[in-house]
């Protein structure tokens, strides 16, 4: 079998290294985060646990909201569900893309170009857009729902890649060789097509999961998210709209956590692919 791991690569560059290990200790801090909240939180997130728009105590670490839930609870809670949500929108979208994709490849020439034009045009809708209308289908909000809904937008992009990638391998000598010496079409992909497309489709999963994250904080923001008492980051800045000005931390916390969640992903997306690519990452 012959793998991209079987041709000798440079070493990957110091910035490479430097930014994937940026990445992994953001996305370990909202790691710890949502887990830890499965076990314990410092409040129950549904209790009125303080006066409305208490400002930051040694009681409330970040303040509390209109409605005097703790806010740091509210927070860390957001923390879980953003988690879930992007590995969820990302499992789905990479079953159904990786999926389609891989049978574009495969298809006789007619239904690879109609398969690829059906992926352009979805392409060419905004991914928030393509998720509000799923969730619109349903006729009902939920987190579940929103993670379908993602998953199933992101889906075209990671099939058009799937599909460019496999075309690729398909057009090697050494599939020809496999073909010859009697390998079945699912062993060629099980063998020779996934683990050469995916250092590639790797990055491309990552930068997915920080994308459904921003569409899901969208999604809550608009009502269509994860409904109460679910912590959203996005419901959690609908509801801090209206007091921005007295109480800014309602927006200002769910905001930053919501951005060093997104970053961690694509600075773990980028060194990621100066690991697929040490050239690229010592060119610059």
């Amino acid at each position: 079998m012959t793998t991209i791991a079987d041709i000798p690569q440079a070493k990957p560059s110091r910035r490479g290294s430097l930014t994937l290990r940026v990445g992994l200790a953001l996305l370990g801090i909202h790691l710890v985060l949502g887990l830890l909240t499965v076990f314990w939180t410092p409040y129950d997130p549904a209790a009125m646990a303080g006066g409305r728009l208490s400002p930051p105590s040694l009681a409330h670490w970040a303040g509390t909201d209109r409605l005097g839930r703790d806010l740091m609870t509210q927070i860390m809670i957001g923390s879980r569900i953003a988690l879930m949500v992007g590995a969820g929108a990302v499992v789905i979208g990479a079953l159904i893309g990786v999926t389609l994709g891989l049978l574009a490849a495969f298809a006789t020439r007619f239904l690879d170009d109609v398969l690829a034009a059906a992926l352009d045009i979805l392409i060419a809708f905004p991914t928030l857009l393509l998720a509000m209308l799923v969730v619109a289908a349903s006729e009902s909000a939920s987190l579940g729902t929103a993670i379908v809904a993602l998953g199933i937008a992101l889906s075209a992009i990671v099939a058009r890649l799937t599909r460019i990638l496999a075309k690729r391998v398909l057009a090697q000598d050494y599939i020809t060789a496999a073909r010859t010496s009697g390998t079945s079409w699912p062993m060629v992909v099980f063998k020779h097509i996934l683990p050469n497309i995916w250092p590639t489709l790797s990055v491309n999963f990552a930068l997915q999961f920080g994308l459904a994250v921003i569409a899901e904080a969208s999604l809550s923001y608009l009502g269509l998210g994860a409904p109460p008492p679910n912590a959203s980051w996005g419901r959690l800045l609908q509801e801090a709209q209206g007091t921005v000005y007295t109480a800014p931390l309602g927006a200002i916390l769910p905001g930053i956590a919501l951005v060093i969640l997104v970053i961690g992903m694509n600075f773990l997306a980028d060194g990621l692919r100066d690991r697929a690519d040490p050239m690229r990452g010592a060119a610059r």
